[in-house]
């Protein structure tokens, strides 16, 4: 999901991070949410997305994309002024929660720019665009709502893409493995084979789905019946 149409998120308070339509380097237009209360201390502003549903993975990568001005090219501005941003999850069953204590949330990690842009920067309309990818792993509830809480940056959320990795259906030694979605951690999730048509099992056939959503360590087999002769991933009649 990118920050793009009416996201219907929450951000408290107020006068902390606002929904803005900006123009990129190529003219397109494009939403994002953005704070920048760098001249004013003690600054606590958090933006919540709507609940996510996880879709029955265990392991979960998030996607940012965003901007942050250097301190140092804002003219007066004091010394509270930051250059990160923390982000956070809560895990819940309940997709229409309005309100979740600031206790309540996971820290993910803190997010740092590896490129900061200035008043030139601005004038050039130079876009300098960070990605950044963290994961959360071993959830069990229905799903999260993801939070970001500023400090007293300077900040533009472009984009926050969620997505999980999965091992894609194939066909080894005439057994066909279904699609699945990777485990927590990482945790390798065994999957036991199909035979494909006209064969049937020698040896027990599965395979282990990695964290990375690779196959690994292939088991077992199938043979074709009686009449029947393998060829490529097939049986056919001799």
């Amino acid at each position: 999901m990118s920050a793009l149409a009416d996201l219907g998120w929450e951000a408290h308070p107020n006068e902390g991070w606002e929904e803005i339509s900006v123009m990129d380097e190529r003219n397109t237009p494009m939403r994002t949410y953005q704070v920048c209360n760098v001249m004013e201390a003690n600054q606590n502003n958090w933006l919540r997305t709507r609940h996510i549903s996880r879709e029955g993975a265990q392991r979960v990568y998030i996607e940012i994309k965003f901007t942050l001005r250097d301190c140092n090219s804002l003219p007066g501005v004091p010394g509270t002024c930051k250059e990160t941003f923390n982000m956070y999850y809560y895990e819940s069953n309940n997709p229409n929660l309005w309100f979740i204590k600031e206790s309540q949330y996971v820290k993910i990690d803190t997010i740092a720019a590896d490129e900061s842009f200035t008043q030139v920067d601005v004038g050039d309309r130079v876009m300098k665009l960070n990605t950044e990818v963290r994961d959360i792993s071993n959830l069990s509830k229905k799903g999260f709502y993801l939070a970001f809480q500023d400090l007293g940056a300077c900040i533009a959320l472009v984009s926050v893409r969620v997505f999980y990795k999965k091992c894609p259906v194939t066909v080894l030694n005439l057994a066909q493995f279904p699609d699945t979605i990777t485990g927590g951690d990482s945790a390798l999730v065994e999957v036991r084979g199909a035979c494909v048509n006209a064969s049937e099992e020698f040896e027990a056939p599965k395979m282990y789905c990695s964290a990375d959503g690779g196959w690994l360590v292939p088991i077992g087999r199938c043979v074709c019946k009686p009449g029947f002769e393998e060829n490529k991933d097939v049986c056919q009649r001799e």
